[in-house]
């Protein structure tokens, strides 16, 4: 796993999605030196500083691999499996857990899960807006893992998914 990056790298935050690393900035914090990534979030802008020390406690990784895309499409496809029918709020809390990870192979669980799950019964509010957030994260990595278009990756999502 890569800990170093450099300006113009593509690198997942959990929780925030794909950001371009846009430089290296040393500041002084508590009398300690100490150097940031710059990180900006494609999706929204937002700046992130990182601590160079922290990358791997916060989960700063690279892009997944082709190797890890198959995986995510595989975790997609899976069909047979039961979603659990507890309580909206404890489900909530579960995918939220997973979402934070920033593992893109937990986030592709939610995502399967809440498109089952949408096929069975209406979503709560909660749940649509994280069935959105699970899939303009994935969105987002998938393509710039596969170097393809948003769309091509809607696409795949839509026949996956069977959405007209």
């Amino acid at each position: 796993m890569q800990t170093s990056f450099k300006t113009g790298d593509k690198a997942v935050y959990p929780g925030q999605g794909v950001g371009e690393v846009m430089g290296i900035e040393h500041t002084e914090v508590a009398g300690q030196r100490q150097s940031f990534y710059v990180l900006r979030i494609l999706e929204n802008g937002m700046r992130i500083m990182i601590p160079i020390n922290k990358v791997g406690s916060v989960g700063l990784r690279e892009i997944i691999s082709e190797e890890d895309v198959k995986q995510v499409y595989s975790i997609l496809r899976e069909k047979d499996i039961s979603v659990d029918s507890t309580t909206w709020n404890r489900r909530y809390r579960e995918y939220m857990e997973k979402i934070k990870t920033g593992s893109v192979f937990e986030i592709a669980e939610v995502l399967r899960d809440l498109y089952l799950l949408k096929g069975d019964k209406d979503l709560s509010f909660g749940e649509r807006k994280m069935l959105d957030t699970a899939r303009s994260l994935l969105i987002k990595e998938l393509s710039l893992a596969k170097d393809c278009s948003e769309e091509e990756i809607e696409s795949d999502l839509k026949k996956i998914f069977n959405l007209a």
